[in-house]
């Protein structure tokens, strides 16, 4: 039992935190963390607003650029914010709704029919958070300004000047106190950036950044909005027909929008949103696009004899290869907590079921050709998934999946607490060699790998289970795979791919993690995925060593040692490196740099390949310069 508290608890020990303190306290209640993801949000909060404009019918261009100084810039051409005086507060509105919690216009007071921003607390949440923040409003042919320092005005809102147009600008700089980094990240910013402009047919968003050195401009507009999405997601797959199949509807409860197509490959991916807001948990309008699938193609494949009465093929069979965005909008969206993960309206299943069971239904009498293909495939997919079972339950008995016997291969770590320890993945023996003779085997494990893995993305389960590699990673981490997955088994805490710092080790990496989002996907989503950085040059000039890790760090070190005299030496591969360079440089936790592996741009996937590579964006962008025919035959 804990020990009492002997301080005095009465009416004094209550605190009531006044306007906007309770962000300021309690940031991750309203943004969901400080870290990176809780900084990028503040943009998503902005510009949810200017598109719930767009929504509403007056907005089409919306401008986002990080400024020279690293502060953001949101500018939409809307109506802009009301400026008259609140009846209530005695203050300007732009006030009202920058200072007050749960103020703005989706509560029924006839500002919006549509919106994202379900409990007005965006703009004021984004001012409680920054350090400053500045608001223009142009109206009535007017420029009014007002500044704020930490959510406190300055002044009252001002008339400064006249307007030509009508809009809403906010610039505003992030509060170091608050957040762990104020530096923006062009790349998070773009993936959401692209993804509102698919997600609202015709609206362009102008994406720019000003800071030194890293100057870009970008102008999303899709005149087909989801559908060229989807196009995107599927461009480097084989679509089994030529456009996607697209499905719109308005009903009572709201808007359904549906564009989905199949490829040739084996994988499933769907995206849903809610009023313009990823439902990374999917919800009722994606239970309702699982169940008309389902039905439509097997009502489709009964009635044209392909399937008996008895027969049937299941929500997996049908979505295998699927490549789909749904999108519903509607005017009172009930979604689990302010982070908006998931959608609870009960009238949109119903709605989109019956959506997509008539467009798609229309649709497969209408190309019995692309049909038939269509049924054809998913009774493969069920043939293919019953034998996946029975080679998952031969796996099983002979005890691959769940064997206490370690692979040989495999060099343990001492140290049996999960919690403490960390596997490398290596490649070949030769650096598994070194691996092994440079770790501290207290609570670093080894196991080396021979050549190229499986490529999972173009393989089903039964292959995927008989390759001796990915079998070997399955009995050291010790947690199953698929439908056997069990987190609580997993023997390390770190598991992190080292591979060479060349192509064939990029392509080993990415065939490692294609698996890993495959069959171990909460692997990644936990954060316990990691990608080692070995590096590329040992520079020496008399007794002063220096490591890089690239050409351009290369070029910085040989300007500070000077050219002339220093001995460059490139590692082709770890096998070159002795066990106490890899140490120093890769393996020391004092030293070494690891890349966390995330989804948390699981949007930017154009394949599966980019939802990996997501892993630091500098390097994705490098990663596909460099080896573009590599990603090209890769084909994930």
């Amino acid at each position: 039992m804990a020990d009492k508290v002997k301080t005095k608890y009465d009416q004094s020990s209550i605190t009531v935190l006044e306007g906007l303190d309770p962000v300021r306290k309690r940031p991750g209640m309203y943004i969901g963390s400080t870290d990176e993801r809780g900084l990028h949000h503040l943009i998503v909060e902005l510009v949810d607003n200017s598109v719930d404009e767009a929504m509403a019918g007056h907005c089409d261009t919306v401008e986002v650029e990080i400024t020279k100084e690293g502060a953001v810039s949101v500018i939409d051409n809307g109506r802009g914010i009301p400026v008259g005086i609140h009846a209530k507060e005695k203050i300007s509105t732009v006030e009202v709704v920058l200072t007050k919690l749960h103020a703005g216009g989706k509560f029924g007071g006839g500002g919006y029919k549509v919106s994202g921003g379900l409990h007005g607390v965006g703009l004021s949440v984004v001012n409680a958070l920054s350090e400053w923040l500045e608001v223009e409003v142009c109206q009535d042919g007017k420029l009014y300004r007002q500044k704020y320092n930490r959510g406190v005005p300055m002044r009252p809102l001002a008339e400064v000047g006249h307007a030509s147009k009508t809009g809403t600008k906010v610039v505003f700089f992030p509060d170091s106190d608050i957040f762990e980094t104020t530096n923006f990240t062009y790349d998070t910013v773009r993936s959401r950036m692209r993804e509102v402009a698919y997600l609202n047919k015709g609206l362009k968003v102008v994406l720019q950044d000003s800071r030194p050195g890293r100057e870009r401009k970008e102008v999303f507009q899709f005149d087909n909005g989801i559908m060229d999405f989807v196009e995107y997601l599927n461009r480097t797959k084989t679509a089994m027909f030529e456009k996607p199949i697209y499905v719109q509807k308005k009903y009572r409860e709201g808007e359904v929008e549906v564009a989905l197509q199949y490829n040739d490959g084996y994988s499933e991916l769907v995206y849903s949103y809610a009023n313009n807001i990823n439902t990374e948990e999917g919800g009722t309008h994606l239970t309702g696009l699982k169940n008309a699938l389902t039905k439509v193609i097997n009502d489709y494949a009964q009635k044209q004899g392909i399937l008996k009465d008895t027969e049937k093929l299941t929500g997996d069979d049908v979505r295998e290869g699927l490549t789909a965005v749904i999108s519903v909008k509607l005017s009172d969206p009930q979604f689990e907590g302010q982070t908006k993960t998931k959608l609870g309206n009960s009238e949109m299943r119903p709605a989109v079921e019956k959506a997509v069971v008539d467009g798609l239904g229309t649709y497969l009498e209408e190309n019995p050709k692309d049909a038939k293909e269509l049924v054809l495939k998913g009774i493969t997919a069920q043939r293919a998934r019953e034998a996946a079972r029975s080679a998952r339950e031969l796996t099983r008995r002979k005890g691959a999946l769940e064997s206490t016997t370690l692979p040989g291969k495999l060099a343990d770590c001492t140290d049996r607490d999960p919690t403490d320890t960390e596997i490398y993945i290596v490649e070949g023996d030769s650096a598994g060699g070194t691996a092994k003779q440079g770790r501290d085997r207290r609570f670093q494990a080894i196991l080396p790998l021979r050549g190229k893995i499986l490529n999972v993305e173009k393989s089903r389960l039964g292959k995927v289970l008989e390759n001796g590699e990915i079998k070997a990673m399955i009995t050291a981490f010790g947690c199953g795979i698929g439908e056997d997955f069990d987190q609580n088994k997993l023997r390390y805490s770190k598991i992190i791919i080292m591979t060479d710092a060349d192509v064939d080790g990029s392509h080993i990496r990415i065939l490692l993690l294609t698996f890993f989002f495959r069959y171990m996907k909460p692997l990644v989503e936990k954060g316990h995925v990691y990608i080692a950085q070995p590096p590329l040059y040992k520079v020496s000039r008399g007794r002063q060593i220096e490591y890089c890790y690239s050409d351009k760090e290369l070029d910085q070190i040989l300007d500070k040692m000077g050219r002339k005299g220093s001995d460059i030496q490139r590692y082709k591969g770890l096998g070159e490196m002795n066990s106490d360079q890899l140490w120093n440089t890769t393996m020391n936790p004092a030293s070494r740099t690891l890349l966390h592996v995330n989804m948390d741009d699981a949007f930017e996937a154009d394949s599966i390949f980019s939802i990996l590579m997501g892993e630091v964006p500098e390097l994705r962008r490098k990663f596909i310069e460099d080896n573009a025919k590599l990603v090209k035959d890769l084909d994930i």
